[in-house]
């Protein structure tokens, strides 16, 4: 990693020591219908094949959602219905797809600026309406009837933020129904009573799967029903649907897909609906390096939904292994997006300061606009990455620095912009380091 000065705009320093993958996934080889890998791989290439690229960034509107949904929906395979209007009177709509006696019902962008699962959805869509010769496609529409609600929140997504129009966060609507988007969910789920259920999500970026481990890119979850944790039928359907997308998601994302919260909670839409008879999986798609506009997860919700679908309509999900899910490491939050640790801060003082520097990005997912979030002793502090700068020096940049009646100070929040050198002297070496 080379230790280069940092700007406002980008800090050099974590772009250069992760791994960058792709920002698309690269078409696999596709496998016959009945290879048991089939659906999840299947569903990667159908991801790359079908993706719709009116949409290809993370921040978009409802019109400009729905402008880019008008192709597939002229297909006479759907029917589109308006569920509801939002508080400022945006159609809330929903789409039918399929034909089968087992019920599934899918909603997105509850929080309007969660959209990666709504890029999938998008895609997803424009496969389903593809007329060439499909068997998996002629067998997931002949055993499941699908439901999709894909923005649910068009007031948020205007402004790309969480809560709607009136302040609220709809995903903890559930229960009073103040809101005329949780009232139009509510309904059409009372009205449908789905066997099945996707609740479909963004999580923070600042998430470890696991106490130490890499950043989570999906975290899934099977809703509790209750305070105690237990388990009844329609939970335990869950389970075994967020098992098997667990074990495919594994495989591409290696210690990257986590266990969210299961604490109940009684306000909130999925543990509800759980307990309403709808055996549901939360869907959080988190973050992964190389990926700022999430068009690699928006690529594993489409495999992920298709291949849990597909096992829902046959049925086959129900050989799923539930260690699979109860195995994955718990969700673990963190403050900081990057350490930097064992450099010796000069510049501000009459001698060199043995301080660690705590990183965070204003958008943590494109990791860009970085600032000084903590200084001192972070030795025991987790962050997304760490930088190991024993034996160097830390010159700020001007930018970094508070200059006032000819005095200097690092104040928390200012851009995060220096280099790492050999020596205290400002012409010293810029270091390389891993």
């Amino acid at each position: 990693m080379v230790a280069k000065r940092a700007t406002v705009g980008a800090f050099l320093l974590l772009a250069a020591c992760v791994p960058q993958p792709p920002a698309a996934v690269l078409a696999p080889r596709i496998l016959p219908l009945d290879a048991p890998e089939c659906c999840f791989t299947q569903g990667l290439a159908i991801a790359n094949s079908h993706r719709v690229t009116a949409i290809t960034t993370r921040r978009f509107t409802a019109n400009e959602y729905w402008g880019a949904m008008a192709a597939p929906l002229a297909s006479p395979r759907f029917r589109t219905e308006e569920i509801g209007k939002s508080v400022q009177g945006r159609p809330l709509t929903a789409i039918h797809a399929g034909s089968g006696p087992v019920t599934v019902l899918a909603w997105s962008q509850m929080h309007g600026d969660e959209s990666a699962a709504s890029m999938g959805l998008l895609d997803l869509m424009t496969w389903l309406a593809d007329t060439t010769s499909d068997p998996l496609r002629d067998r997931l529409l002949g055993n499941i009837t699908l439901t999709l609600v894909p923005v649910l929140n068009p007031d948020g997504a205007e402004l790309f933020q969480r809560h709607n129009a009136l302040g609220v966060d709809i995903n903890r609507d559930a229960r009073r129904l103040a809101t005329p988007e949780a009232r139009a969910l509510k309904g059409l789920h009372d009205r449908l009573k789905p066997q099945f259920g996707f609740n479909l999500h963004d999580q923070n970026a600042r998430t470890l799967a696991g106490s130490g481990g890499r950043q989570a890119g999906i975290a899934l979850l099977a809703p509790a029903i209750s305070e105690d944790g237990r388990y009844d039928e329609v939970r335990s359907r869950a389970r075994l649907v967020a098992a098997r997308m667990a074990g495919k998601l594994q495989r591409e994302i290696p210690g990257q897909v986590a266990r969210y919260d299961d604490t109940f909670n009684p306000r909130a839409f999925g543990d509800l609906i759980q307990t309403w008879g709808t055996s549901t999986v939360l869907i959080e798609s988190g973050a992964l390096a190389g990926d700022p506009q999430k068009q690699r997860l928006r690529a594993l919700n489409v495999a992920a939904l298709i291949d849990a679908l597909d096992a829902i309509g046959q049925g086959s999900f129900t050989s799923a292994d539930p260690a699979a899910y109860d195995s994955l490491p718990q969700n673990r939050g963190v403050a900081l997006d990057v350490v930097v640790r064992g450099a010796l801060l000069v510049g501000l003082g009459p001698e060199p300061y043995p301080v660690d520097l705590g990183l965070v990005y204003g958008d943590a997912v494109a990791r860009t606009q970085p600032r000084i979030s903590e200084v001192g002793d972070l030795s025991a502090a987790a962050a997304l990455d760490t930088v190991d700068a024993t034996g160097l020096f830390i010159h700020p940049a001007p930018e970094m620095i508070t200059v006032q009646d000819g005095r200097r100070w690092l104040r928390i929040g200012n851009p995060a912009a220096f280099t790492l050198r050999r020596t205290a002297d400002p012409k010293s070496e810029v270091v390389e380091t891993p």
